[in-house]
């Protein structure tokens, strides 16, 4: 799945966040005979981002997702009409 990056609108922050995620998976698991655990195929059946909070200041009410023609090093709206 793919991860959305965040924007903190309280500080500016884009970079570190706290983000509490429930995932539900099916995995392999690979025992060895001497009980080491390997787990090999591991696929994510459902997942639910429950919050996100901003490292520098504490809020998570003040935290969005950032549009992928918003993020840092996207071309902007002309270079795109081009």
């Amino acid at each position: 799945m793919p991860t959305a990056r965040y924007r903190c609108a309280a500080c500016g922050n884009l970079t570190r966040f706290d983000v509490t995620v429930t995932r539900r998976l099916r995995a392999f698991y690979h025992f060895s005979l001497g009980g080491d655990l390997a787990v090999e195929d591991e696929e994510v059946l459902a997942e639910t981002i429950e919050e996100v909070a901003c490292r520098w200041c504490g809020s998570s009410r003040a935290v969005e997702p950032l549009d992928p023609a918003q993020e840092v090093g996207s071309p902007g709206p002309a270079a795109q009409a081009e």
